[in-house]
């Protein structure tokens, strides 16, 4: 049996069919599941938590909105972030926020998370192209099953979160596993264990 190539969408038909499910991201035009489970929630939350006390007490121009999607322009893809940090004061500039949470300019971006799920490759591999193109200086993957592949995460394979940091227009990668602290260049304060951001997820 022959299996038929997916169907591809514009980014628009994206927007109107799939921009408020939380369930959906567009790569290339195809629709990616993102196959969310209670624990990534979790673990996505946690970290949101801890980004906006850093946030408050910093008294930044930042926010963590509850939806936001990233549209790379001049392509049919539009990610959807577990956590992202946007700058309030770029968003001036946003062709498309006064009218839907959709960001276009990686400027108005500090930093994104992704937690790891089964289709870990984009993470990995995919988005940490684009974001480090978009500009956006500083990606956080969090990988808290270790299931990330080998060359990402090493081996034996154990839970890691990889903070990528933006120099000139590439991404220098840390390793973060049990014991650890985050490094963070956003948030250079920041003093969370990876141990927390683990236990999140039970």
């Amino acid at each position: 049996m022959v299996k038929s190539a997916p169907k591809l969408i514009t980014v628009d038909e994206f927007l109107t069919e799939y921009g408020n499910n939380p369930r959906y991201e567009l790569i290339d035009g195809e629709l990616i599941n993102l196959e969310p489970t209670g624990p990534h929630e979790q673990v996505a939350a946690f970290i949101g938590r801890k980004l906006n006390v850093e946030i408050d007490r910093l008294d930044a121009t930042y926010f963590i909105p509850h939806r936001c999607l990233v549209k790379l322009l001049g392509t049919a893809t539009a990610f959807r972030p577990d956590v992202i940090v946007l700058d309030r004061t770029q968003l001036v500039n946003e062709p498309l926020w006064q009218q839907e949470p959709v960001i276009a300019l990686g400027a108005s971006i500090k930093l994104v998370v992704e937690v790891v799920s089964t289709n870990w490759q984009n993470d990995y591999a995919r988005k940490a192209e684009d974001y480090a193109e978009l500009g956006i200086p500083e990606y956080w993957i969090v990988d808290y099953l270790g299931i990330g592949g080998k060359e990402y995460i090493g081996k034996p394979k154990q839970p890691t979160i990889t903070i990528c940091t933006l120099v000139e227009d590439e991404y220098q990668k840390q390793l973060f596993r049990a014991g650890d602290l985050l490094v963070s260049s956003i948030f250079p304060e920041l003093r969370l264990p990876t141990g927390q951001v683990f236990a999140a997820a039970q």
